[in-house]
């Protein structure tokens, strides 16, 4: 290391803080862009368990975090606990504002190393880094210790150096040469309140991580406080444990609906809002809590308050069409309330919402619309808002999803049979969009194919818009469906990818909009590429034995130039074929006979060596294997068999 952390950590023991705040500026600069990844002991690890995956074919379990890394021993590993530590007993006492800001900034540097975590995540360091980031819990610190460290500060106001003390719940561990320290207590409310008195607005861009000045204002620090805690609890899955059982949620809670109520959110809010975020996707039981304590409704006055929402009708959002993009730090913010909006609602879909609620999730998907319709600064900001809008959208209930389309029409709007097509045309670009970049396909596209399968089930008005958009009346029949640059043959060229959840949401979308009919569903994509989802729902004969969904009665007219074609497209490949030569011809009678019975032997060794097996289809469309069923079919002949002798004999 360049710079001393022993030196360091001297520095903060005797209390010396104009020091500390010059050789921590200096520790900042030179691990701003840090990790503290160790690749040399990595790549040794990799090889150690490769190794021994060779020995004896089976893989150990990978711990999930670095800190069962066998580097516990180096030195700098070391020096970088007794850092933290030593900060966390630091920024417990009285400090001057911009040597609170670069410690807590260093706290923010070290926390992103896994394996020197265990200074941060005792109950102590969490609740002083809470209590820092202006997040109050239950487990607060009593009035009577702040009163008693406010007699011992005054006791000792000429005295440069800081008094490391025992305490009754001391934080002690035990460093390198056998000595042990304890933390310092925590001021009381006014102390700390003293300090982070808010000042100035942070004028520096919510992405900006390491530039700009300190200034006197407690908002930084707030939301420096916060950014260390989001490390730790996304490195830790002790420290996720124990803010569950310090109850941080309620908190964190409190803190965002008193920026709802106060109509101006802090500059820090978008770091409450990921610290929100992390907490309910990882602890299961957050999420279920802030469901029930009304998170939605609280969220959803966070998001109209960020996007300044106008309201035109009930459920209704005013959007102009000429308004400038939205800002990055408001698409960010409005990005992590959407986020947590999702970790609490993924599972409403599949309830029956009574009428309060209803009214809740219609209010919140006018605000979704109007998500979907805005622009942002960058293309990659906006693709990100529009993927996390139908991410929720798709979690809400069906029937509340009305309101996408109830909206009154304007001069530019898109239209289906006098109804607004604008939303719906919007999450029609995302998806082309999408399967053109190609990229994480399945986390980007499943949403958007379910959302726009349950909205054409359910709303004619958007299956005919959908309709007319992707599967335009047929003409070219010379190419096969999945070859184009067309909508459709990009959706069908899905219907065959490796992901078999992807697939299947493809080929669902296209059938619904063919209004589950299976020839015609063939006609659009071929049987080859159609047979998977019709086996999947027991339509390979053409027709179910459930009852099927009751569609508007519609046509679907042919054109002249499928007319023509129609009786020469090969429905398995869905196209038209140029005529093949017969491979029996000119072959005798016994040459025909004899290549059967060799294709019948093939056949026969392919099942025999279980590459192939023979399946037959049942009544019902669905298919089962050939062996099963001639079994089935013989065990019947012969009881029928044995009756009959019975019968004879009597």
């Amino acid at each position: 290391m360049s710079v001393d952390v022993e030196k360091i950590i001297q520095c903060i023991q005797q209390g010396d803080q104009d020091r500390v705040q010059i050789q921590l500026d200096d520790y900042n600069t030179e691990y701003a862009q840090c990790f503290f990844i160790n690749m040399e002991e990595r790549e040794r690890k990799k090889q150690r368990e490769l190794d021994e995956f060779r020995r004896n074919k089976v893989r150990d379990h990978v711990p999930d975090s670095d800190s069962a890394d066998e580097d516990g021993e180096n030195p700098e590993l070391i020096l970088r606990r007794r850092l933290a530590e030593a900060l966390i007993c630091f920024i417990r006492t009285r400090l001057q504002p911009g040597v609170l800001g670069v410690c807590l900034r260093t706290l923010r540097i070290l926390s992103r190393d896994r394996q020197a975590l265990a200074p941060l995540i005792t109950d102590l360091a969490i609740l002083t880094l809470t209590r820092l980031g202006g997040i109050s819990t239950p487990h607060m610190f009593h009035q009577d210790e702040k009163e008693e460290k406010e007699k011992e500060e005054s006791a000792s106001t000429n005295d440069t150096r800081m008094s490391f003390e025992s305490q009754s719940d001391p934080c002690i561990e035990e460093d390198v040469a056998g000595k042990r320290s304890s933390c310092c207590e925590l001021d009381g409310a006014e102390g700390i309140q003293g300090v982070l008195e808010r000042g100035k607005k942070d004028t520096r861009e919510e992405g900006d991580e390491d530039g700009g000045e300190w200034y006197d204002d407690g908002e930084v620090w707030r939301k420096e406080a916060v950014k260390v805690l989001c490390n730790i609890i996304y490195n830790s899955q002790r420290a996720q444990e124990r803010a569950s059982v310090l109850r941080l949620l309620p908190g964190l809670s409190k803190k965002l609906k008193d920026g709802i109520c106060s109509g101006s959110p802090t500059s820090g809010q978008f770091y409450d809002l990921r610290l929100l975020f992390l907490l309910t996707a990882l602890r299961p039981e957050l999420r279920r809590q802030l469901q029930q304590e009304r998170g939605v409704s609280m969220l959803s006055a966070a998001l109209e308050q960020c996007l300044e929402v106008r309201w035109a009708d009930v459920y209704e959002v005013v959007t102009e069409p000429t308004s400038p993009p939205v800002g990055r730090e408001v698409s960010q913010r409005a990005i992590e309330i959407l986020k947590v909006l999702f970790n609490i609602t993924y599972s409403v879909h599949r309830q029956q919402p009574d009428e309060e609620d209803a009214a809740l999730y219609r209010r919140l998907a006018a605000v979704l619309r109007h998500c979907l319709l805005l622009s942002c600064e960058s293309e990659e900001l906006t693709d990100e808002l529009q993927g996390q809008t139908i991410n929720v959208l798709s979690a809400l209930p069906l029937q509340c999803l009305d309101v996408l389309v109830s909206t009154r029409l304007s001069e530019s709007s898109k239209e289906s049979a006098g109804v607004n097509m604008d939303c719906v045309h919007h999450l029609l670009l995302f998806m082309e969009r999408k399967v053109d970049r190609g990229h994480k396909l399945k986390e980007r596209l499943t949403p958007v194919l379910n959302l726009l399968t349950e909205s054409c089930r359910a709303h004619k008005e958007t299956r005919h818009y959908l309709r007319q958009q992707i599967l335009p009346p047929l003409r070219d029949v010379a190419l096969r469906p999945e070859q184009g640059d067309a909508l459709r043959n990009k959706l069908v060229r899905l219907m065959t990818h490796v992901d078999t959840e992807l697939k299947h949401c493809a080929a669902e979308l296209l059938f619904v909009l063919c209004k589950e009919n299976v020839s015609r569903f063939v006609k659009y994509t071929g049987y080859g590429n159609a047979a998977g989802l019709l086996a999947a729902r027991g339509l390979l004969c053409g027709r179910s034995s459930s009852p099927q969904p009751q569609y508007s009665s519609d046509s679907d007219s042919d054109t002249e130039e499928y007319r023509q074609a129609k009786d020469r497209i090969n429905l398995v490949t869905g196209r038209v074929e140029e005529p093949q030569p017969d491979p029996m011809e000119g072959m005798t009678e016994e040459e025909k006979e004899a290549e059967a019975v060799r294709l019948m032997a093939m056949f026969n060794r392919l099942s025999r060596d279980k590459i192939i097996e023979a399946m037959s289809l049942t009544p019902d469309g669905r298919l089962e294997p050939l062996c099963g069923r001639m079994r089935n079919s013989t065990l019947q002949e012969e009881e029928e068999e044995e009756d009959a002798d019975s019968n004879d004999l009597d």
